[in-house]
């Protein structure tokens, strides 16, 4: 296995609308950045991957207008994915390990603002069953909240807090959406009420990879990616147990996430109710250092929200802030997959 860092991370600054933004608009500024912060150029880079949703844009193949904001000329090795951007990291962390690409660019953005994803989410569900149905992401995820209730894992106030202590932390990112006191609200989908549910708005990320010792010339401190998985839940929601995650459970020990303890952890966790699951499948104590972005909570660009999270656990490693981290990426409703990977710093390398 060949080793493999995130060597630099961008990200826009998130917003509820970004009507006079394409989404080349909103990638460039974000592109232009994290090459600068390595000193590569478009062409100098090995592989390019990308992750997006059409539904989102609501017309096909549309990722291949935001190539606009790359540069397709000369030609690029290119592809991409309709999932969120942790995906694509991942394809390309996987086109390196096969040694015909020594760097990587992957980029994702979701501008949320056009239409309502609540029901462009709903596409997502299986199309005999439940997407004729039109139950929305908030809804579903009010039924995993009521499950963990039920079964006595949490309550109202304990979700409150985990809302709380999110957008609290995001205070210190200039890069959120919501930040400190959040008003609970009123419910929403009983039992969520507005502060337990991600902020709705547009936005982008991009990270760049590298292997071995072009990594080290690029970045003073790598964060190297120790492991990554992904799994995924029976497609059918009905057959499973909504108050716990199997397959991150499984992604975290295929990624080497219970070999050691890691010091902080970036989770997709889009409703408060979903960081509780997570907490427990993971096997993450008081110890460690969650979401100190703020995470989904403050700022939940879809097809962005879930590599934005591997960039933060990875810039805290560039800044010496982290030895360890786990990062973690959900898709779908109810955390039906979920990709877990374990980041290192330089000094943490065995």
């Amino acid at each position: 296995m060949r080793d493999v860092a995130i060597v630099a991370f961008a990200q826009t600054a998130h917003r509820r609308r970004t009507d006079e933004l394409s989404e080349v608009d909103l990638l460039m500024p974000v592109l232009h950045e994290v090459l600068g912060a390595t000193g590569l150029k478009a062409n100098e880079i090995g592989f390019t991957c990308s992750g997006s949703a059409d539904y989102l844009a609501g017309r096909a193949f549309s990722f291949t207008m935001a190539l606009d904001g790359v540069g397709a000329h000369p030609p690029i090795s290119e592809s991409h994915v309709e999932m969120d951007g942790a995906w694509a990291l991942y394809e390309a962390w996987v086109k390196i390990q096969t040694g015909e690409a020594d760097t990587a660019l992957v980029y994702s953005y979701g501008k949320s603002s056009p239409g309502r994803v609540r029901d462009v989410l709903t596409r997502q569900l299986d199309p005999y069953y439940l997407a004729p149905l039109w139950p929305d992401s908030v809804a579903l995820a009010a039924l995993q909240a009521q499950a963990l209730i039920d079964a006595g894992v949490t309550d109202g106030p304990a979700l409150a807090e985990v809302a709380a202590r999110n957008r609290t932390a995001a205070a210190d990112n200039p890069y959120a959406q919501l930040t400190g006191d959040v008003p609970a609200g009123d419910y929403l989908v009983h039992p969520l009420r507005t502060g337990d549910c991600p902020p709705i708005g547009d936005g982008a990320a991009a990270v760049v990879l590298a292997a071995g010792d072009t990594a080290r010339a690029l970045c003073a401190r790598p964060a190297w990616i120790r492991g990554i998985d992904h799994r995924i839940e029976a497609h059918a929601l009905g057959v499973r147990d909504l108050t716990d995650s199997p397959s991150a459970r499984l992604a975290a020990e295929r990624a080497g996430a219970f070999e050691r303890p890691v010091d902080t952890a970036e989770l997709h966790a889009p409703f408060t109710s979903q960081e509780v699951i997570l907490r427990r499948a993971l096997g993450l104590g008081d110890e460690v250092r969650v979401n100190p972005s703020g995470g989904a909570l403050a700022a939940n660009p879809v097809m962005a929200a879930g590599l934005i999270r591997l960039g933060e656990a990875a810039a805290r490693i560039h800044r010496g802030e982290s030895d360890r981290a786990l990062a973690h990426a959900t898709s779908g409703p109810c955390l039906q997959q979920n990709l877990v990977a374990v980041l290192e710093g330089e000094s943490a390398h065995v």
